[in-house]
């Protein structure tokens, strides 16, 4: 009777482990992945009229080929520039965002929308910020007259 238990309780283990590991198998899918490095960054300060670009690292971490459609940016001053050709699994490549500051200073806090093919993260936001130092207003020194010389008004 004892060896029957124990036979029992062994086989219960053994399905319950089966099962628990088929079922980490269907948590992975077929398909592409995409997988940002990072997904913000910090300008910090950026000069008046100035711009800034930096290039988002990504990564196909999925088994089949990644395809990127048109970003999409929070503005029309943040301009993204994305692989056109489907990106391999395994291999890497970057999306490219620029901050166009024409004559606006102050903080700026911005987005692009990522869409692809991944079967996860079909769509990922990118953010930039930074600041946009003031306007530099150059002034040249003002001539000085030099005391007890007299001026001339009518040249």
């Amino acid at each position: 009777m004892k060896k029957l238990l124990v036979l029992i309780c062994a086989l219960f283990m053994m399905s319950v482990i089966s099962f628990a590991q088929n079922s980490d198998e269907a948590v992975k899918q077929d398909g592409p992945e995409i997988t940002f490095k990072e997904t913000s960054h910090d300008f910090g300060n950026i000069q008046f009229k100035g711009n800034g670009t930096y290039e988002f690292e990504f990564v196909n971490t999925g088994n089949e080929p990644l395809i990127l459609s048109q970003p999409k940016s929070s503005c029309g001053c943040t301009v993204p520039e994305w692989p056109k050709q489907p990106i391999l699994p395994g291999e890497s490549n970057v999306i490219r965002v620029t901050y166009k500051n024409t004559d606006r200073q102050g903080n700026f806090n911005k987005y692009v929308t990522v869409f692809s093919n991944a079967v996860v993260n079909k769509e990922v936001k990118l953010r930039i910020k930074g600041t946009v130092l003031p306007e530099q207003n150059e002034t040249l020194p003002l001539k000085l007259e030099r005391i007890g010389t007299p001026v001339n008004k009518d040249n």
